[in-house]
């Protein structure tokens, strides 16, 4: 698997928790969703078209909220998507509802781009 795919990562709770700690300078941003949710469903293409367009300085990940509950709890995921930006294995920018790849784009410069 190449290191970065140009498409967003799905991890489960042992990847979730490599790729944050490992997440160093390259920001990584997390997509917390659930397939029954109809806003996550509406993002879902342009956060793939984001992941093409970002990479490799940026990795956007996927996280199945009702596969990895207790995730979900810790980080306080209360309305899905949202998304997280974590770099140096930390928590630094946070966005809840669905963003269109224009918002999303620019979330992801504001918050995500590397040192």
């Amino acid at each position: 698997m190449p290191l970065f795919p140009g498409k967003p990562l799905a991890l489960d709770a042992a990847a979730f928790e490599r790729h944050v700690r490992a997440s160093g300078s390259v920001p990584l941003v997390v997509d917390f969703w659930a397939a029954w949710c109809g806003p996550c469903r509406m993002m879902a293409p342009a956060f793939e078209q984001a992941a093409a367009r970002v990479a490799p300085g940026v990795r956007l990940a996927k996280l199945d909220t009702e596969a990895e509950q207790a995730i979900a709890a810790r980080y306080g995921i209360r309305s899905i998507p949202t998304l997280i930006a974590f770099r140096d294995g930390r928590e630094v920018a946070r966005q809840s509802g669905a963003l269109n790849l224009p918002q999303l784009m620019q979330w992801i410069d504001t918050h995500a781009q590397p040192n």
